[in-house]
């Protein structure tokens, strides 16, 4: 079943209080990479590329959803958002990279593969932020509550460009996911409700006064290659 949430909207740095306009946002997270496949940590420090398998998972994307008249692509600063979306940036879409958008950082864990050890400590900290402590930083890294306060920038700056009515947003799984406790005004340690997988598709309509969620995890698009091992 559909689900739909309702919740006003308030960019909370704005100084700006008039009414926002609404919008159509088609928000995917980016295409496998090898350390997707691999089981290692990146964050928002490893700018790794997509593997094969991702630009087959782009190429579904693109091929379901070019005839969208997309007015921008936003993407974060690293290149495995830019190259999940590189078909819709060669048709000539305006493009803008935000730093808000990028992974949340895993510190000390990014890039290396994950021992028994570094693997519970890894669960432990998450058990922490579903209790709420979304303050917590892993070791060496961002909390929860480092990676919205970035993202609201990104979206404050987002929501008004008066002139983009349906925009396509790629960017990464931990902070899809914070991202979407923002605009529901979900509390964050409930972040780990929203599913994702690679190159999955939330689309979201801002009616001017609040979020609606149209389709969550969706990876109909990809159908033709999901029997492929991921």
């Amino acid at each position: 079943m559909l689900v739909r949430y309702y919740f006003y909207f308030c960019v909370a740095n704005s100084k700006n209080k008039r009414k926002l306009k609404s919008k159509k946002i088609y928000l995917i997270r980016h295409g496998q990479t090898d350390y997707n496949l691999k089981g290692i940590v990146q964050g928002g420090g490893i700018d790794s590329s997509i593997n094969e398998f991702g630009k087959k998972q782009a190429a579904c994307f693109y091929e379901a959803y070019h005839h969208i008249p997309f007015d921008k692509v936003y993407t974060s600063t690293l290149k495995r958002t830019l190259e999940s979306v590189e078909q819709f940036l060669s048709d000539g879409l305006p493009h803008e990279k935000l730093s808000g958008l990028n992974e949340i950082s895993w510190g000390d864990r990014e890039g290396q593969v994950i021992t028994e050890e570094e693997d519970a400590y890894y669960h432990s900290v998450i058990e922490e932020w579903q209790k709420g402590k979304t303050d917590l930083r892993i070791r060496g890294g961002e909390s929860p509550r480092d990676v919205t306060e970035r993202q609201k920038i990104a979206l404050e700056h987002i929501m008004s460009q008066e002139n983009e009515e349906t925009i396509l947003i790629c960017m990464h799984g931990r902070a899809m996911r914070i991202l979407l406790c923002l605009l529901l005004n979900y509390p964050l340690k409930s972040m780990d409700l929203f599913e994702h997988t690679n190159l999955c598709l939330y689309k979201i309509t801002f009616t001017g006064s609040m979020f609606t969620v149209d389709a969550s995890n969706d990876v109909s698009h990809m159908e033709s290659i999901m029997s492929i091992r991921q």
